[in-house]
């Protein structure tokens, strides 16, 4: 029997094959000043933040701050802490006096949903568990679930059926909601919105997804690294940002059967999995906007990837074809 994974070790899973790092650029920063640097999990996801900063025990103050802001979004956003707000939505199909950052990304979650004609929607939960269950079996088909077993969990996936308001969300029982595609890039902008607050100029925050702040000291962009699906620990590409945020999306992330051909990136139009490309990174001025539309564009085909660009904020998109092949796309 092909053991699954729990949903937390899955995100880490994911996190750890997501497809980005940070580069070193064999350049001198500022020599009186060492950055404060963090590193720890942020909803299960390898996370880190690099503040440049002349008071370093200031520094370390607002690394504190920032992870207990992200470990307050946290509690809200995550499917595998049980207490958690999301999972309480999930489990009774409302949520009465919500947060304002619970409706603020939901309704962003219904936004980039209409912008990208419902290739992203947080409602695809009701995939991920037929897979699941589907896959756990000893007996399990490798063509993967049935059609009709396909076509009932579609039945429950449709975030505009979702009613967002200030005072209470609403949705039809039976649906559930994932915010992995998109959460990890809301906590990086909340963490960024903080430090800059607190004037910091120069700084790199990743929680699951990469922003910078500003340049490096030494005025030369941060550089973000594209991991090849193929060969783990080889850089696909390099991609140098100031003031962006970076996110990658992959089919090589997760994959439920031994031959990988059913990954944890669903179309939420036929519920079948991601294969037209091994992965799609986007450079935004927004990291909650690359995360969503890293994860639409993997459904897409490269013109209409194109067509889209002028009414997004998205600068430019890095594919990495089903032949492994690269394609840059600017807006």
């Amino acid at each position: 029997m092909m053991r699954m994974p729990t949903r937390r070790r899955f995100i880490r899973i994911s996190a750890a094959a997501a497809g980005l790092g940070l580069l070193s650029t064999g350049r001198s920063v500022r020599a009186d000043v060492s950055p404060a640097v963090w590193r720890g999990t942020m909803l299960g996801a390898v996370a880190t933040m690099e503040i440049h900063c002349n008071d370093r025990r200031r520094a370390e103050r607002l690394i504190a701050l920032a992870c207990t802001e992200a470990r307050r979004l946290e509690r809200q956003f995550s499917l595998y802490l049980d207490d958690s707000a999301l999972v309480a939505l999930n489990r009774t199909g409302i949520l009465v006096d919500p947060t304002a950052e619970m409706v603020d990304l939901l309704l962003a979650s219904q936004h980039y949903s209409r912008l990208t004609g419902g290739f992203f929607d947080v409602t695809v939960q009701p995939l991920w568990d037929l897979y699941a269950s589907h896959f756990a079996r000893d007996d399990a088909n490798p063509a993967g679930p049935a059609a009709a077993e396909i076509e009932a969990a579609l039945a429950r996936v449709g975030s505009g059926r979702m009613t967002v308001g200030r005072d209470r969300i609403v949705m039809p029982r039976g649906m559930a909601v994932t915010l992995n595609g998109i959460a990890q890039g809301y906590v990086t902008d909340k963490v960024v919105d903080l430090l800059r607050a607190h004037g910091i100029s120069q700084s790199l925050v990743d929680m699951g997804e990469a922003r910078a702040i500003g340049a490096r000291p030494d005025g030369q962009p941060w550089e973000v690294g594209v991991a090849d699906p193929d060969i783990a620990g080889r850089t696909a590409a390099v991609l140098p940002i100031v003031d962006r945020a970076v996110s990658t999306s992959g089919s090589y992330g997760f994959r439920f059967d031994p031959k990988g051909q059913f990954n944890h990136l669903f179309d939420p139009r036929t519920g079948g999995c991601a294969r037209r490309y091994r992965s799609v990174t986007t450079v935004s001025h927004s990291a909650t906007a690359a995360d969503a539309l890293s994860t639409a564009f993997s459904f897409m085909p490269e013109e209409e990837i194109r067509s889209l660009l002028p009414r997004l904020d998205i600068d430019r998109v890095h594919l990495i074809d089903d032949a492994g092949q690269s394609v840059e796309l600017t807006a």
